[in-house]
């Protein structure tokens, strides 16, 4: 099933879909809706850019949150190899669905309210990154699916894939952000590290030798 996402008013920045009424009053009581409003002036990011295709490419995990119609919450956590939420235009995203545990909440979810948040941490340099939007299962549209599958996945039959419509998106701060690497991240720099030490140790041994006299050599005595 294809569902086409809900049509909405304009969006300046994310701050349009994230600041409700409530969410104003509460920064109002604490003091902090002077900035927010001015920050809610304005323009913000609500396309993707080539810096955040970038980022993206380079991720092999985040999360989903959704919400059932009478506004449970849902987050979902997604991985898959470098890249898999893919970039296809300045407003839409993509990646495939495959069999979980069987509990399918984030469909039943995206069925009945497409609204959506993607939470894309890169944890190795403390960086998180929020998208908002609305997402749909894709399931009549092979092209599509094929086009989200990554080939890492060896031929894996993807019934499915569900296709992010942008609405906007923000980057936090760094703070409590725990700095944490993958497996692939930790082999990487020590091959890296092992490349540049045995490339100065190269460096050394030639310059031990050119320093060193000639076989059968006396240094003259003075």
């Amino acid at each position: 099933m294809t569902r086409r996402p809900v049509v909405r008013h304009p969006v300046r920045n994310f701050a349009t879909l994230a600041y409700s009424d409530a969410v104003k009053a509460i920064q109002e009581k604490l003091g902090v809706r002077a900035e927010n409003a001015e920050l809610e002036r304005e323009a913000g990011s609500t396309e993707v850019t080539p810096a955040l295709a970038d980022y993206l490419a380079t991720r092999r995990s985040f999360y989903i949150a959704t919400a059932s119609k009478d506004g449970q919450p849902y987050i979902q956590h997604r991985g898959g190899p470098a890249g898999f939420l893919k970039t296809i235009d300045a407003k839409t995203l993509g990646f495939f669905d495959v069999k979980g545990n069987n509990q399918y909440v984030t469909l039943g979810n995206l069925s009945e309210n497409p609204r959506a948040v993607l939470f894309v941490p890169d944890y190795a340099r403390r960086r998180r990154l929020k998208i908002w939007g609305e997402a749909e299962l894709v399931e009549d549209d092979r092209a599509f699916i094929d086009a989200v599958t990554p080939a890492a996945l060896n031929n894996r039959f993807v019934p499915r894939a569900i296709r992010f419509h942008v609405a906007a998106w923000d980057a936090n701060c760094p703070q409590f952000i725990p700095q944490l690497f993958s497996v692939d991240e930790v082999e990487a720099a020590i091959a890296e590290a092992t490349a540049a030490m045995q490339e100065r140790i190269a460096a050394l041994e030639a310059e031990v030798k050119r320093l060193k006299p000639a076989k059968g050599t006396r240094a003259k005595k003075r």
